[in-house]
């Protein structure tokens, strides 16, 4: 599976796409995702919380392991999907279709350090 040309990138596997208002949205890779396995639990965010850039943001837990959420900028949350508590699956199903956090971040600019998908693909070895 591609990643989406519109997202940047973390090398520790989320992805966030700028939004019109100056928000970005975060979701997991779909490396992510394939690393993980069966996804069966989103949580562990705080909504209204200031993070710093690679502070952990949320947690993700599969059948295999538990894995935290980076932000990859300074960033407030500012919303966290609900839909995961019930169907933490829908990261499995379309990792780049369903986002995990909505962040305000301290910085705009931050967002031009992370990686364009050809960059994320060649850091982590995706095709």
């Amino acid at each position: 599976m591609s990643n989406p040309p519109d997202r940047k990138y973390a090398a520790t596997h989320e992805w966030v796409r700028s939004e019109a208002d100056g928000t970005v949205t975060l979701g997991i890779t779909h490396t992510a995702q394939e690393m993980l396995g069966d996804i069966v639990f989103v949580g562990d965010a705080k909504v209204g919380a200031t993070l710093a850039a690679g502070e952990t943001a949320a947690v993700v837990e599969s059948v295999k392991a538990a894995s935290d959420i980076y932000a990859p900028v300074a960033a407030e949350v500012i919303a966290f999907n609900a839909e995961l508590e019930a169907e933490p699956q829908r990261l499995n199903e379309k990792p780049f279709d369903t986002w995990i956090l909505r962040l305000r971040p301290a910085n705009p600019a931050d967002l031009a350090g992370l990686l364009d998908a050809a960059g994320y693909e060649a850091a982590v070895g995706a095709a």
